[in-house]
């Protein structure tokens, strides 16, 4: 394939990515935030940094020294678990030395898995809110909206002893009153760049294609750990994407110097 080709398809599937987000979103026209200009607001706060018992309290040797404003740094991110697979994935990633934001579903997998989501705190992963069940929060009244997040707040608070700072949307679907709940809980909306659509296929390989095809720099990359065929995926992913010169960081270390503002929706 010559190099022309690749760009070419690599922009179109980075085009994909931005139209499907843009359908998710509904057409309404809420405002978003990238990685690069939240970097132009630095906060002076000792919390918003790794390893100062927000984000990383065990952070892998060299990843706090990631500068994204001169590297090229991306984040890898995981929706809807934890799943049976999850303790493979995070033996991977402790190997690798990649820090990850999990998005955690509460009812059925952080309540059943509390291991494993302290596990992933304790490695220094950013833990991170995707609701308790997982309803379409833009279909929900603001009562509603506030318990699917601030249950699965508690109860990852209770496991790790930190609510969490981040929360993705199911779907990406977000309007007005998420963006005020969301902010009255202290959390930020994140969304994504790079996605696999890993729920409608068990082909670890095109997992991998479509991820390394939709890479960009800042990037915010969307898998789910509860599916066949992503974990297997993992490794080919971290693999391709250092050796074309990525540096993996967490979504807030992506802001850094900057930090995650309550209630901002932050999209590449």
């Amino acid at each position: 394939m010559s190099t022309r080709t690749r760009r070419t398809r690599s922009r179109a599937a980075t085009a994909f990515g931005a139209v499907s987000l843009a359908l998710l979103l509904g057409g309404c026209a809420m405002e978003t935030t990238s990685p690069a200009d939240a970097r132009k607001n630095p906060v002076a706060a000792d919390d918003a940094r790794p390893g100062s018992g927000r984000g990383l309290k065990a952070p892998f040797p060299g990843t706090e020294a990631a500068d994204c404003e001169k590297a090229k740094c991306i984040a890898l991110t995981f929706d809807a678990g934890p799943g049976k697979d999850t303790p493979e994935l995070l033996d991977l990633l402790k190997k690798e030395k990649v820090p990850a934001t999990f998005f955690l579903l509460g009812k059925n997998h952080v309540l059943k898995h509390p291991d494993v989501v302290r596990r992933m705190a304790a490695e220094g992963h950013e833990v991170a809110n995707h609701t308790w069940t997982h309803r379409r929060l833009d279909q929900l009244s603001k009562d509603e909206i506030r318990e699917e997040l601030g249950r699965t707040q508690d109860a990852i608070a209770d496991i790790t002893g930190d609510k969490p700072r981040l929360m993705r949307p199911p779907q990406g679907r977000i309007n007005d009153d998420v963006t005020a709940v969301s902010k009255e809980l202290g959390l930020s909306q994140v969304l994504w760049s790079a996605t696999a659509k890993d729920f409608s296929t068990t082909d670890s390989a095109l997992i991998e294609k479509r991820i390394v095809d939709q890479a960009g720099r800042d990037g915010i990359i969307l898998l789910h750990d509860i599916y066949d065929g992503t974990v297997p995926a993992v490794p080919g992913i971290i693999a391709e994407l250092k050796k074309r010169g990525y540096t993996f960081v967490t979504v807030p270390q992506l802001l850094l110097p900057g930090a995650p503002e309550p209630g901002t929706v932050y999209r590449p």
